[in-house]
């Protein structure tokens, strides 16, 4: 078997939507990549994320709110930035090969009461397309 791609998910927080891709790209495909995320400035995993994964069946084990500080020095085949506001902390981001950036509203200032849950499928049908993209592509 070939060599698993590493990503890693960025957010500022690291509190629920790269959270949520990390458990994702996991349930996902497992077999070809290797997942992992991290905060700018971490927090604490909002416990809605936790209940939109299990709601969805996906686990949540193993989840935990990091620092990129975790990664310095390590390199990752795919650095993804989900919201788009950890890009001018990008001296502190682990090297990649390729950074993309994917921009997702924060949930948790939403109001609506399905937010969590939005968030999710459309970080899901992301995530699903990247992996039919980049399998297809090695």
């Amino acid at each position: 078997m070939a060599e698993k791609s590493r990503v890693l998910f960025v957010c500022v927080a690291n509190d629920v939507r790269s959270q949520l891709a990390e458990a994702l790209l996991r349930h996902t495909d497992s077999e070809h990549f290797e997942a992992h995320s991290a905060g700018v400035r971490p927090t604490q995993i909002d416990p809605r994320a936790i209940d939109a994964l299990e709601h969805a069946g996906v686990s949540a084990e193993g989840l935990r709110c990091k620092s990129i500080d975790e990664f310095a020095g390590e390199h990752f085949d795919y650095l993804i930035d989900l919201c788009d506001r950890s890009g001018d902390e990008e001296l502190q981001l682990p090297h990649s090969q390729e950074v993309i950036v994917w921009s997702f509203a924060d949930p948790a200032t939403s109001q609506a009461p399905d937010a969590f849950r939005h968030a999710l499928q459309e970080i899901h049908d992301r995530v699903k397309l990247f992996v039919m993209v980049k399998v297809r592509s090695h």
